[in-house]
């Protein structure tokens, strides 16, 4: 049996699979933030340990895990957990989503070392500028740091007593030479780090430890259980779904939006923001788009119409050519391609006969469209995305999925029901590593193959050109709105 262990920001998912990939049990344990001041995000670690350790009792008590061979790691990104002397937590971690450090990342990103060792614009939510936040304003604390974890490494600390990073997660710490696969020297030192604060690196699907003997025992775990170097959670995702591969992708319709597609090279564009980081497999990267509002943008207008945003896409018929309407989807700012945190979304083209169907439909389209940004961006660096396989709450809306197989001029796949996400991919890494690590991309797909699909939607060419003609319109909407106070 394999365990994947999520650490996601609100809430530590376990999963628990056979040797077929089946999932024999699962367990969660639910997880708060604390925003003391406006922008701030915070978690203490502490609370990832007491999540981890609800989740294995739970599991005890739901099934024999005498058979476990590997234990998986996923978990959100960016997230600066900092350590002092004894692996002592000197304050809380900053999270993701956390935007103090919008000052420090400009001056960071401003360094052109930056962009050219990382290949990746510093975001603010990236770790490296909350470091520099901590000097510039906590500078007792910093002075105490010796050690600076991600947090699911900070929950391999605790399991294994290693610290131990992979690839794909250290690649959002604006730190790691994503080309080379190992940490900068010269970007640590420009954050008054060195190579001694910074965990070891593995790729995701090779062994980082084993279990301590203590929690084996107390948890009713076998002695020698591998711990994996697991992923960041969108890299696990893209293993649960089986994207391993040159030309395969995924296109995650939740809260926010992600197209994620694997490379078999490195071929950054920092400008685009598209993000190029190091996959969960050897001699694999991922470029990923990120849209900040895409189920979030319809339930909005679900909260506007006072109706269930499933009522409301299923009110619609066939999809059609675009209406005069027009939605931006940017209720909170955009990052791919803009990296514009000031621009907010739009409603335009409506007239006397616009209805709810017809907003609905602008929405949909708004961030269908989004999403061609994104695609445009990803394959300018010559990123082959040949078909994609839809996750997400937003993926069980069949006009929604013909819609954007018809924008994106790709087919989109909805797979049959189950779980395919960060645990089930940390899962399968545990499951590589336990036989012995996976050498490329090809050996990893034999181990983390697609999910079966329940339904393929094929783009219309009789819409292909009216879609272009209304996303070159949309496109010419944010120019125009983008420098409006």
């Amino acid at each position: 049996m394999y365990l994947g262990l999520d650490l996601g920001t609100s809430g530590l998912k376990a999963l628990l699979i056979g040797e077929d990939q089946t999932v024999l049990a699962e367990a969660h344990a639910p997880l708060t933030v604390s925003r003391p001041h406006a922008g701030w995000s915070e978690q203490d670690p502490a609370a990832w340990i007491a999540a981890a350790e609800a989740v294995l009792e739970e599991l005890r008590g739901s099934a024999d895990l005498s058979g476990l061979r590997g234990i998986g790691l996923s978990g959100q990104m960016h997230g600066a957990v900092l350590l002092g002397a004894g692996d002592e937590v000197l304050r809380p971690c900053i999270l993701w989503n956390d935007t103090r450090s919008h000052v420090e990342a400009a001056a960071l990103d401003a360094d052109p070392r930056f962009r050219d060792i990382t290949g990746n614009i510093v975001f603010p939510g990236f770790t490296a500028p909350k470091i520099a936040w901590v000097r510039a304003n906590e500078p007792e604390v910093a002075a105490r740091i010796e050690r600076v974890l991600l947090p699911k490494d900070y929950l391999r600390l605790w399991l294994t007593g290693a610290a131990v990073s992979d690839m794909s997660d250290a690649a959002g710490t604006a730190w790691l030479d994503v080309g080379k696969r190992d940490w900068s020297e010269p970007l640590l030192d420009a954050t008054g780090l060195s190579r001694d604060a910074m965990p070891d690196l593995v790729e995701g699907s090779d062994a980082s430890g084993t279990l301590r003997g203590d929690l084996a025992a107390r948890f009713g775990l076998p002695e020698g259980v591998i711990v994996a170097g697991g992923g960041g959670d969108n890299a696990a995702s893209a293993i649960g779904v089986g994207v391993v591969q040159e030309g395969q992708a995924f296109l995650s319709l939740g809260t926010s939006g992600v197209l994620f597609a694997a490379a078999g090279s490195y071929a950054p564009d920092a400008a685009s923001a598209v993000h190029t980081f190091c996959h969960a497999v050897p001699q694999t990267w991922h470029q990923m788009g990120v849209i900040l509002a895409a189920s979030d943008a319809l339930e909005w207008h679900s909260r506007l119409t006072g109706t269930p945003a499933a009522e409301l896409t299923g009110e619609l018929g066939d999809v059609e050519a675009p209406g005069r309407t027009r939605f931006l989807p940017y209720l909170g700012g955009e990052r791919t391609p803009h990296n514009d945190a000031h621009i907010r979304g739009a409603l335009t083209g409506i007239e006397h006969a616009t209805d709810r169907a017809a907003m609905t439909r602008a929405i949909l389209e708004g961030v269908s469209f989004a999403f061609r940004d994104s695609l445009e961006a990803l394959t300018a660096t010559g990123t082959k995305i040949e078909r994609l396989t839809a996750v997400g709450g937003g993926s069980r809306s069949d006009h929604w999925l013909s819609m954007l197989a018809s924008v994106l001029g790709r087919p989109v796949d909805r797979p049959v029901s189950g779980d395919f996400g960060g645990a089930f991919g940390a899962a399968r890494l545990a499951l590589m590593a336990d036989r012995g690590g996976v050498t490329d991309a090809a050996t990893a797909a034999e181990l983390a193959p697609p999910p079966q699909i329940a339904r393929s939607f094929e783009p219309d060419p009789a819409l292909a050109d009216a879609f272009t003609e209304s996303f070159q319109a949309f496109q010419s909407l944010y120019t125009a709105l983008k420098d409006q106070p």
